[in-house]
């Protein structure tokens, strides 16, 4: 009996120790900016593959194993109509994929919009996106990241917070005295929420600018229509058969690229429906590998010569 409990002791114990070495990171240690007290009933939930009612950000690090790290970093960013976060299958899942592959991780725990904890909800959910550009910036030499190769990947909802990172970063929503760079390298944007529009994903649009937003409103988080030449490349991926979030989305999204001369790829499944995170079972097809390869033949994946 002892020889049996000892070896599942020691698993038990390396286990925890393996999971503590990465604990979640506070984006905001002395404040989160733009926040109102929160009531006694806005405490966050974690149901283990949900997380709700986020009050202080963070980012949870993924970091390759020893060797094995390509200097390159992603955030990423879960979905979840911006009323939940996907935790498990569009957090933690991806980033585990990507440091397989050499790329240092980072799970995007971000406030939900609410005018309940926030002054103003509809940048909320961007001021945590580049506040994690940002801290991962000021700490790339610690954690050996190349501040030229630091992307972000989002789903749904945060398919939108991840485009509007990638088209809103000329406006910082967060104090930047030290003038960071907050354009991140590159994007990924999976089945993602991008225009609110007629092809919306009403709930996504109603949590984020409200349910009478002004057309200007409506117009600035539309990301389609905030694609530039400056926009950095970006890797999209959705179903035809997207019920929630109609293809529509990355379609234009890809349609502004291709106009303003951003590079990028798109990928159209013919099904697969919506919030299939790592693996779309109506396919052989891995478009984590195609991504990887994308990442790859644009220098993302290697250290500069």
């Amino acid at each position: 009996m002892r020889k049996t409990i000892l070896p599942l002791c020691f698993a038990f114990v390396m286990a925890t120790a393996s999971a503590q070495t990465n604990p979640p990171i506070k984006l905001y240690p002395k404040g989160v900016p733009n926040s109102k007290p929160a009531p006694a009933t806005y405490v966050e939930k974690n149901e283990g593959n949900r997380v709700g009612m986020v009050t202080d950000p963070t980012l949870t690090p993924f970091f390759p194993e020893k060797g094995k790290a390509n200097g390159a970093a992603i955030i990423v960013c879960p979905g979840g109509g911006y009323s939940r976060l996907a935790i498990d299958h569009e957090g933690w899942a991806v980033a585990k994929k990507f440091a397989d592959i050499g790329v240092t991780a980072f799970v995007l725990t971000y406030r939900l919009p609410s005018d309940v904890i926030m002054e103003d909800k509809s940048i909320g959910p961007l001021q945590d996106a580049q506040r994690s550009v940002q801290l991962i910036r000021q700490r790339a030499k610690e954690w050996g990241i190349d501040t030229a190769r630091v992307g972000i990947i989002g789903f749904s909802a945060g398919g939108h917070l991840a485009s509007t990172a990638i088209t809103h970063f000329n406006k910082a929503v967060i104090d930047n005295k030290d003038n960071i760079n907050l354009r991140p390298s590159f994007g990924v944007l999976l089945y993602p929420v991008v225009t609110f529009g007629p092809e919306m994903h009403r709930g996504s649009k109603e949590n984020l600018i409200g349910k009478t937003p002004t057309p200007e409103q409506i117009d600035l988080y539309s990301n389609e229509k905030q694609v530039t030449p400056a926009t950095p490349p970006t890797f999209l991926v959705h179903a035809q058969d997207d019920k929630t979030v109609p293809v529509a989305n990355s379609i234009m999204f890809y349609q502004a690229m291709v106009k303003a001369g951003v590079k990028g790829e798109l990928h159209v499944y013919q099904a697969g429906g919506h919030g299939f995170g790592l693996v779309n079972k109506t396919t052989k097809d891995e478009w984590f590998e195609l991504c990887k390869h994308w990442m790859d033949a644009n220098e993302w994946l290697t250290a500069a010569k």
